[in-house]
Formats: C-alpha cells, sequence, structure tokens
C-alpha cells in the first residue's frame, strides 16, 4: 500500500463478506464506511505499523487431540482453515516485525488448585492443563519463537490473569488483531476486556473458531462494530504496510 493514497482511495474493507455474514453497515446508526475504513487505514497503515499486535488465543494440543466424533467439524476448520491462516498472519507480522503475543490456558499446580472458578466447575470449561503437560502447549504448527511473548492464562480472558495491558503499554501498542478459539469464549471475553482498556481491536473471522460454525457465526454478529472490527484474513494482510502477492 502506497503510503501518499488517501483513506478515500483505499478500497472498502471486505464489505461483501461481512454484509454476507454479519448485515449491512449500512444498516447500522451512525456508521460511516468511509470514515471506518480511513480509521483502519490508520491502524495498520505505514505511519502506524508499530502500534499492531497480533494475539493468538489458546490454540492448544489439547482442543485437537483424540476429539469425540461430533467435533470434527470443528477440528476440520482448525486445520484446514484457522491455523494456515494464523501461521500467515504470524509469518506476515515477522515479516514486518511486528509483535506477536501468544495465550493459553494453563494451570501453575499439578492439581490445578489455582484455576479460576470457570475452569475449576463442573461443565463443558473444567479443565486440568499443567502448564508443562503436553497438552496444554500451543500446536507445532504454530510454535512461538523464543522472542515472543506466551501468556499463561486460568480464566478466559486474556488480560484478566495476566500482564497482558501492562505489556500492551509498555510495548506502546494501541491496536490488538485477535485470532484463537473459541470465538464464544476466551476470544470474546478478550475482546470485550481489551475494548474495555481503550484497545482497538480487530478480529478475524477466518483464523478464529467455536464449537460451531453457528456459535461462531453468532459471536462475531454481537461482537463486530461494538467492541472490534472483524475482517478475513486476506483482507487484513492486504492493509498492512509492505503488503503483497500473498494478499491477494
Amino acid at each position: 500500500m502506497a503510503e501518499d493514497r488517501t483513506a478515500s482511495e483505499i478500497p472498502v474493507l471486505q464489505l461483501a463478506g461481512v454484509r454476507k455474514t454479519f448485515g449491512s453497515f449500512d444498516a447500522v446508526a451512525g456508521i460511516d464506511i468511509k470514515i471506518r475504513e480511513g480509521e483502519f487505514v490508520t491502524i495498520v497503515g505505514p505511519s502506524e505499523a508499530g502500534k499492531a499486535a497480533l494475539l493468538v488465543i489458546d490454540v492448544q494440543n489439547t482442543y485437537l487431540e483424540n476429539r469425540a466424533p461430533e467435533w470434527a467439524p470443528f477440528c476440520a476448520r482448525m486445520t484446514g482453515t484457522v491455523i494456515p491462516n494464523i501461521r500467515r498472519l504470524i509469518d506476515a507480522f515477522w515479516d514486518r516485525r511486528l509483535d506477536v503475543i501468544f495465550a493459553r490456558i494453563a494451570c501453575l499446580l499439578p492439581d490445578g488448585r489455582d484455576r479460576s472458578l470457570s475452569q475449576r466447575k463442573p461443565g463443558w470449561n473444567n479443565l486440568l492443563l499443567p502448564a508443562e503437560a503436553h497438552a496444554s502447549q500451543i500446536v507445532p504448527a504454530l510454535a512461538p519463537r523464543a522472542e515472543e511473548i506466551v501468556l499463561t492464562k486460568t480464566t478466559d480472558s486474556a488480560l484478566t490473569e495476566t500482564n497482558l495491558r501492562l505489556i500492551l503499554t509498555n510495548l506502546g501498542l494501541t491496536h490488538v488483531i485477535c485470532t484463537g478459539i473459541f470465538t464464544d469464549q476466551c476470544v470474546s471475553s478478550t475482546v470485550r476486556s481489551l475494548a474495555d482498556e481503550s484497545f482497538d481491536v480487530l478480529l478475524i473471522d477466518d483464523a478464529t473458531a467455536a464449537g460451531t460454525e453457528a456459535l461462531h457465526e453468532r459471536e462475531l454478529e454481537v461482537l463486530n462494530m461494538i467492541y472490534c472490527t472483524v475482517m478475513t484474513t486476506g483482507d487484513l494482510i492486504g492493509f498492512l504496510p509492505g503488503a503483497g502477492p500473498e494478499s491477494a
């Protein structure tokens, strides 16, 4: 993207996809597409490149190994779409020397006594993932480099139990691109927490997943244009400084 292009000359952000899944921007009172477009150019344009970070949430071995048959659609989306797109984003951020941060669910004590109540109560969210266990590690396809920050949490939001907010502030970061799982749980909680802390948040549709496609799309519909701006991987990469043929 050339630095001398004005916001009005930049193509409108992923309107076809957004309208298809989440309804028309035109129907949202008070939203001017050109203003939103211009704001996003500021977010990741050449003059603001250093203010954006990629956050990868909870893409861990436990969610992809030894799953029951009913999880086959989720696993297929993860291996065929979500993980490859997160890999693309990580590489794109590294190529541009932008920060990549990981968050993962893991307890510090082997018996999990340090877990939050939501992860100790009986139910779907009940997890026992000791920090050193194989199940709690980030999946090999996205394995963090030594230079990348990995935060450990036993809460849904990546801000609640970690020093993520302080890290973002210390690094001078004001905009966070969220990816990972699950859209309606840890991703949503993190997006809302970041928005409440006055960070500008982008959420990548095809780099996130929920237990079902219906849950995924419903949560994006709720979050979009309130707590974050929903985009696709290709659209985001296309707006990063120095974007090349990969973004096409």
